[in-house]
């Protein structure tokens, strides 16, 4: 059979990427965000090479033509052949192999930590002509320069003409001195002042605050512009500033050690500072690491190492900086800059976590979530450190701007907020004391004022009479409704409503209220707003004035409690142990009581036993230890009140029972729950003349089993 397949003329060559000269341009561009980074980037270099120290020297910074950087260090410099092969390569391996070899620096012991080959790049984007100037021990002094502006006349990048001299006899490291010296020249815009002041910010931040690293350490002088830098708050000056701080330990899925302090100032008399160590039994319940839905951590899974986490938490309310803070808006304003959760590894800081515009743990979205509770990014200074050697799997992005998102990373920022959500809840009985010793009044007295400010307002701006009397008649109505649900938090709450979002509404409605009556044109749009206002109101209140008492049965009332939360028990496998039902004299028992706020609030409790039942159980999991999830539920009498007992043989109660009941106050992990279950079962029951307790052992008669667990007793005027 005859093959009739054309013959092939097809021609096959080998071609090659030709890299236009202008990619270094991009690089510096594209890769380099700001000049910050840029000059950051050149720092690191020095840490790289050895140095105890990098001068940076600016001159003449708001003159494109006569202004220059000069960027100095002491390290052990740089061969022709390196300057060559390594220096002038771009995305070099020299760094990356230098840290998979473990090769450390001679003098310091350090590993590098520019493993990209692309910072030196960033000097474009400070100027156009770079002339450096470099020897190392033994070997000749190399001068190159290099004029960026070249790499946009030429074609391709092997066409730029780069020099490189080697010097028979040094002109700049003399006497036997090494290092690296580079000067930026043709400056690619004007500095202006805030432009410096945020280099001198990034510059002395690139070591952590709290650490003393005297092997390396950078500085920045404008020699003529002495005024720049003038005002500039420091650390020293505001550590002291700080009321709360913490230490924190992790090694695998443990916070293996852990101190916490309340620090009052000398001004606040009344308050004692307070220390917390790794046996607290709230730190001891926050041991084992879990994500925000309760889930283990293990960081051992990754190489991350050990991780060391310090901070210093602060507070801008009003009436705590008029008890000691002298320059307020330059403390803010230090907040604001400087505010936020630092990464370092070996002591050089990972930019650019902690950064104004990096909220990279959300902090601030936390802190919407529980206002009362969450610690915003601006009210803390925080550093972790980190082991470079050991952290491999937390890779830094290509443009220098924070570690690659895998999931070695996802279990590191998860390990990060789970210490928080510690200090957070440790933080918050403290913050508390401050406020009840020498805090305002109570919050609706502000907004209180405001409305009758507002009345007045009424009067004397608003001209139309019909107008007048229908705003303050509604003025009238939401003064009375605003009082009787700030009074009551626990019906809306019992109805399943986030209080917190609740009064915040309606107080934000308020302020704007009397905001807008302020103006002189403002009756109609302040109209509407109480219209609204009212509405909003309404719904809530209404609430209220449906609850009413009626003679009901107390053994009844537990078990629609019981009922209600059946599936709940089942679920999370927890055994209730219902000793009333033992008592048939029990059934006679009847008090006059709101029944659907009753059985809420006893929901509540067996809600909060669940949850601490729980973390019980997950702990003696790990512990490899059996355990039976209990509550106990009875119901007693004496001659003035019928007791409803709930208990469980989880964790106990953790923080202190006179702070417990109080609203958002809660010791549950990563922001769980509001922290409103306890303070609404002490509401319903205040409400119906009785009161919520915590019993001292012994008080009733509970089972042995139930010691160490948590004991809470509802008490109805008979």
């Amino acid at each position: 059979m005859t093959n009739n397949l054309p013959i092939s003329n097809d021609k096959e060559r080998v071609a090659k990427f030709k890299p236009r000269a202008r990619l270094l341009l991009q690089l510096g561009d594209q890769l380099i965000k700001n000049e910050s980074i840029a000059l950051l980037e050149l720092a690191k270099n020095a840490y790289d090479a050895d140095a105890s120290k990098v001068d940076i020297i600016m001159r003449h910074p708001d003159s494109i033509e006569d202004g220059y950087i000069e960027i100095e260090d002491d390290g052990f410099g740089m061969t022709a052949d390196i300057v060559e092969n390594v220096w002038l390569e771009p995305g070099s391996s020299y760094k990356q192999e230098q840290f998979v070899e473990r090769r450390f620096t001679p003098k310091y012991h350090r590993l590098p930590i520019g493993e990209k080959g692309i910072g030196r790049f960033g000097a474009h984007k400070l100027g156009n002509l770079i002339e450096m100037t470099t020897k190392s021990a033994y070997d000749k002094e190399v001068y190159v320069r290099i004029d960026w502006t070249q790499f946009a006349e030429h074609r391709y990048l092997e066409d730029v003409p780069i020099k490189i001299v080697e010097r028979e006899r040094p002109q700049h490291f003399t006497e036997g001195k090494t290092g690296t010296r580079i000067v930026i020249k043709g400056f690619r815009k004007k500095w202006e002042r805030g432009m410096a002041r945020n280099v001198i910010r990034a510059i002395t931040s690139i070591t952590s605050p709290f650490e003393t690293m005297d092997s390396f350490r950078p500085s920045l002088q404008i020699t003529d512009k002495p005024g720049w830098f003038d005002g500039i708050i420091t650390w020293d000056k505001v550590c002291d500033y700080s009321l709360f701080q913490f230490e924190a330990t992790i090694s695998g899925n443990t916070i293996v050690d852990f101190s916490y302090k309340f620090t009052p100032w000398n001004t606040m008399t009344k308050l004692h500072e307070r220390n917390i160590g790794l046996s607290d039994s709230i730190v001891q319940n926050y041991l084992s690491i879990t994500d925000d839905e309760e889930r283990p951590v293990d960081l051992s899974k990754y190489k991350i190492g050990t991780i060391r986490f310090k901070g210093y938490i602060f507070d801008l309310d009003t009436f705590i900086m008029k008890m000691g803070v002298s320059d307020k808006n330059g403390f803010k304003s230090y907040l604001k800059s400087n505010g936020g959760i630092r990464v370092f590894r070996d002591g050089l800081r990972i930019y650019d976590y902690g950064e104004p515009e990096n909220d990279w743990l959300s902090l601030d979205y936390r802190r919407f979530q529980q206002p009362t509770k969450a610690i915003s990014n601006n009210l803390i200074v925080g550093a972790i450190d980190l082991n470079r050697e050991e952290s491999s799997d937390l890779e830094e992005k290509t443009n220098r701007e924070g570690f690659v998102t895998n999931d070695a990373y996802l279990a590191f920022k998860n390990a990060i907020l789970h210490v928080i959500g510690l200090v957070e809840t440790l933080r918050q009985t403290d913050k508390k004391k401050l406020k009840d010793t020498y805090g305002p009044t109570p919050k609706s007295e502000p907004v209180m004022s405001l409305l009758g400010e507002a009345q007045r307002y009424v009067d004397e701006k608003v001209l139309d009479s019909e107008v007048k009397t229908e705003i303050k008649k509604y003025l009238v109505k939401i003064e009375r409704d605003y009082k009787l649900v700030t009074d009551n938090l626990l019906k809306a709450a019992g109805a399943g409503l986030n209080m917190s979002v609740v009064i915040h509404e309606i107080e934000k409605i308020i302020y704007e209220v009397d905001k807008v009556l302020k103006a002189e044109k403002a009756s109609e749009r302040a109209l509407k707003l109480v219209q609204h206002l009212s509405t909003l109101i309404d719904g809530y209140a209404d609430l209220i004035r449906r609850s009413e008492q009626t003679n009901e049965s107390v053994i009844n009332i537990v078990n629609q409690a019981l009922f209600n939360t059946e599936y709940r028990l089942h679920t999370h496998e927890i055994t209730p142990i219902k000793r009333y039902i033992e008592n048939s004299s029990n059934k006679s028992i009847r008090c006059k009581v709101a029944r659907n706020l009753l059985i809420g609030a006893i929901m509540n409790l067996i809600d909060n036993s669940i949850y601490w039942l729980d973390q019980k159980a997950f702990k003696k999991l790990e512990a490899s230890e059996s355990f039976v999830k209990k509550i106990f539920i009875d119901v007693v009498t004496d001659d003035a009140f019928v007791h409803i007992i709930v208990a469980d043989n989880g964790t106990g109660i953790l923080l202190p029972t006179d702070d417990i009941t109080e609203p958002f106050v809660t010791g549950k992990k990563n922001g769980a729950g509001m922290g409103l279950g306890l303070h609404i079962a002490s509401e319903v029951l205040n409400a119906q003349g009785g009161k919520l307790s915590f019993p001292d052992w012994g008080d009733f008669d509970i089972p042995n089993e139930f010691e160490q667990g948590a004991q809470v007793v509802l008490s109805l005027k008979k």
